[in-house]
């Protein structure tokens, strides 16, 4: 995988690498995309919370037009999800939510957790799409609740 910095050198990330380097990413991004010491262009956060035992990482990072959450138990993002909300709705009240697996395994289950996680998130930050990063090892219940719980702490929109 490669990257640039801001001189557009190539950063190159091994598939060793890969794993750490994953959710450094951001803390790449964020580092490159500084104005001064005092004014930042990316607003992030980061937390991690063990979920039924696992280990879950969340990332939360909020750009001008979406918002990037990711969310991990294992240490790298896994599926790429956009998460939209639908203009054609015809109950303004009710808005509705497209989600179109960008990068990862299409399955319905994606699907239906990435809908669990992140509308919410978009609601709550004018209706701008969510791109979600999603690498899960338990996906009952009980563990997205928390997983959502997970996100709202890392609020940056």
């Amino acid at each position: 995988m490669t990257f640039f910095s801001k001189d557009m050198k190539h950063l190159n990330v091994t598939s060793e690498s890969y794993v750490p380097a994953t959710l450094n990413i951001i803390s790449f991004l964020h580092s490159t995309c500084k104005m001064s010491s005092l004014d930042t262009v990316i607003k992030s956060r980061q937390k991690e919370n063990e979920i039924n035992g696992i280990l879950t990482q969340v990332v939360c990072t909020e750009f001008s037009n979406y918002i990037f959450v990711v969310l991990t138990q294992y240490g790298k993002i896994g599926s790429l999800i956009s998460i939209t909300p639908d203009s054609r709705s015809t109950d303004i009240s009710t808005p509705t939510f497209s989600t179109k697996v960008l990068l990862g395994k299409d399955e319905p289950l994606t699907h239906v957790c990435a809908k669990n996680l992140a509308t919410f998130v978009s609601q709550e930050a004018s209706n701008r799409p969510v791109l979600l990063g999603l690498a899960l090892k338990d996906s009952s219940i009980d563990a997205i609740k928390q997983m959502k719980e997970l996100i709202r702490s890392c609020q940056v929109w």
